[in-house]
């Protein structure tokens, strides 16, 4: 094994790569996949696999019965072919897996199982146990039950929540395209050139990604620069590589230049293990709004939210639940764990907590949001 191979690797294969041409699954790419993973596995790399693919495979099996369904585009019908295609796709892993003599497990995820944050241990010591069995942990949204207040969205920010879940060293994510391009491509004319590698995910980098899905998937290159941006702010090193590029997974743990490779980012520069679960793990129960002083200094000062800069309480929340912290035009731009309930922060609006006394018949925390359990993008 190289010096460079990671040690612990998280692979993610969207629905659009594992697709063949007439829109049923590749079993011939899917053979190639686990052959590569089970050869990185022999090397001594602990390996995880978070793969969609369950709707579309039961939408195949469907339109292969005797009276074909056309089924609707909606949440119920997509819930329903992700129940019969689940246990599809997760037989043509466990068979594939099984003729290079390696052991598969299926776990099924929602945005809930990591926003608890004992469900997020709980989910970690279940990933490491079979870690430390040789087993290759393959990883879904929980499509059958998840709506879509508690769907992750797309594989690609799951595949980064996983990365980070473990401490991964690399994550590695297959995409239908070679990487990210310095210019968006064009039909009718040239390729254009590829971004190599990509130090920091700045505000240029995610307008460069565009927001284009695929036919096949969820997500297009955005969610797979968003999913780069949550790993390599925990030091986990990201690349974007094709997919159907023979030995690519190889190629990507020798360090060879395949794809836009994404540095992770330095100690120095990272969140706390917590502060990245507020900022990426969690999910929020509600929202305030501030004002532009209040935003101002949130984000130049590292204070915590106090109730006189608060405007506006939106949803229902309670002590201790996650929310976001939105500007005067909506746009969010931190998240953090309230002291206050909703119905306490909306009686509150505006003053000082030496009022909190008076108007709540108690004073408890000083702050909103302490600074602690704040994180406020740049």
């Amino acid at each position: 094994m190289s010096s460079q191979t990671p040690l612990r690797l998280v692979v993610k294969v969207g629905t659009s790569t594992l697709t063949n041409a007439s829109g049923g699954m590749d079993r011939g790419f899917l053979s190639d996949l686990t052959r590569q993973l089970a050869i990185e596995r022999s090397r001594g790399a602990e390996v995880i696999l978070v793969s969609s693919g369950a709707i579309r495979a039961g939408r195949d099996v469907l339109r292969r019965t005797s009276a074909p369904l056309s089924l609707p585009d909606t949440l119920p019908y997509k819930q329903a072919a992700a129940a019969i295609g689940q246990g599809q796709l997760m037989h043509a892993y466990t068979e594939a897996f099984a003729w290079r003599d390696v052991n598969c497990a299926q776990i099924l995820l929602t945005r809930d199982d990591l926003s608890d944050r004992r469900r997020f241990l709980n989910a970690r010591n279940t990933l490491l146990a079979l870690l430390s069995l040789g087993v290759i942990p393959i990883i879904n949204e929980n499509d059958t039950v998840a709506v879509d207040e508690i769907k992750f969205g797309d594989n690609d920010n799951l595949a980064a929540l996983v990365a980070t879940l473990v401490s991964a060293d690399l994550l590695l994510i297959l995409s239908d395209v070679a990487g990210l391009y310095a210019v968006k491509p064009e039909a009718d004319k040239p390729e254009p050139p590829l971004i190599p590698i990509v130090e920091r995910v700045d505000a240029k980098i995610i307008a460069l990604a565009g927001g284009a899905q695929s036919q096949s998937g969820t997500g297009g290159m955005r969610t797979k620069v968003e999913a780069a941006r949550i790993a390599t702010e925990a030091g986990i090193r990201t690349v974007i590589a094709p997919g159907r590029r023979e030995n690519v997974i190889h190629e990507v743990m020798e360090g060879r230049g395949v794809g836009t490779q994404f540095l992770a980012q330095s100690s120095a520069e990272r969140l706390p293990a917590r502060k990245r679960w507020i900022a990426h793990g969690a999910r929020s129960r509600g929202s305030v709004t501030v004002n532009e002083r209040a935003r101002l200094k949130l984000q130049s000062s590292g204070v915590s939210l106090l109730a006189v800069g608060i405007t506006a309480v939106q949803g229902t929340f309670h002590s201790g639940d996650l929310i976001e912290i939105q500007n005067e035009s909506g746009a969010a731009f931190g998240r953090g764990l309230a002291n206050y309930a909703s119905t306490e922060v909306r009686q509150v609006l505006g003053l000082h907590s030496e009022k909190f006394e008076e108007v709540l018949g108690y004073r408890g925390f000083e702050e909103i949001v302490h600074r602690d359990n704040l994180v406020i993008e740049d």
